[in-house]
């Protein structure tokens, strides 16, 4: 073979091992650039685009009838199951709100009329830290570690909810503007027997709705149908029972009926509440 031939033949298998090393380069270059998958065949736009649409606006003289209820929505019952839907739990995504500053969440040390802002190292919010001793073998000596606790979405049994019924007299309807959520959390002793139920803290439903609107609620009938959270609140596809109502002595339906009798007395509000509107109309 000729000395010619021979450089050429050097010179194309040298091209070619470029060449591939290149390709090898710009497919590892657009493997790494290259959108993530889409687990759809479509892509989901309408919840990210969605806002929640403002009250109308409701003047002081037009209400003759309010009535402030609170309910409890307990996340076990069959239709409150998206609550803890794990993709998307209510409470993580109010927590994550507040945390990325998109809310302001209120402490329960002065009640429910949202006065004191919850502290952003709060408890309720981050969790707690313990500090435990770490035994070591042999003489190296013993240690302590603080072990952070964090809060589970799927201790969260109930959410109270705090709601206003009034009736308008310009639009001629019975309305309902909730006004707050609680997660309660259910407070335990060391040896973990239950104690008693208390609200972690509260959230101002008008300024949450807009953070709602853009987190989708698990539909179990239909994944193409997906609503939000402001809808699942707005539409009320939520499962409740009425704990108290605004009275003079500030006092919850268990304080004075219990067991069945408290279930039966918040029916008895609610049906107060609708009879009302129902007697302002004859026929």
């Amino acid at each position: 073979m000729k000395p010619e031939t021979k450089i050429t033949l050097a010179l194309l298998a040298f091209g070619c091992s470029i060449s591939a090393v290149f390709a090898q380069s710009n497919a590892q270059t657009n493997l790494q650039t290259e959108t993530p998958p889409r687990d759809s065949p479509y892509e989901r736009t309408n919840a990210k685009q969605k806002k929640a649409l403002e009250y109308d606006h409701t003047r002081e003289a037009d209400v003759f009838f309010e009535r402030k209820i609170w309910r409890v929505i307990d996340v076990r019952e069959k239709m409150n199951k998206s609550f803890v839907y794990p993709n998307a739990p209510l409470y993580s995504i109010i927590t994550d709100a507040a945390k990325n500053k998109e809310l302001r969440l209120y402490s329960t040390a002065t009640g429910d009329n949202f006065q004191q802002v919850l502290a952003d190292d709060d408890p309720a919010l981050v969790g707690t830290k313990d500090t435990i001793t770490v035994y070591q073998p042999d003489d190296a000596g013993d240690g302590t570690t603080v072990v952070q606790n964090d809060i589970n979405y799927e201790d969260i049994k109930r959410f109270r909810i705090k709601e206003v019924w009034f009736f308008d007299k310009e639009s001629a309807t019975l309305q309902c503007r909730i006004m707050g959520i609680a997660p309660i959390r259910e407070v335990k002793d060391d040896k973990d027997n239950f104690k008693f139920e208390q609200p972690m803290f509260w959230a101002y439903y008008p300024t949450l709705r807009k953070v709602l609107a853009k987190h989708e609620a698990f539909n179990p009938h239909n994944d193409a149908q997906r609503m939000t959270w402001e809808d699942v609140f707005e539409m009320r596809l939520f499962s409740s029972y009425i704990t108290k109502e605004s009275n003079i002595y500030d006092r919850r339906i268990e304080d004075y009926k219990q067991g069945t009798d408290a279930l039966l007395e918040g029916d008895n509000i609610k049906n107060t509440v609708f009879n009302f509107e129902h007697d302002l109309w004859s026929f």
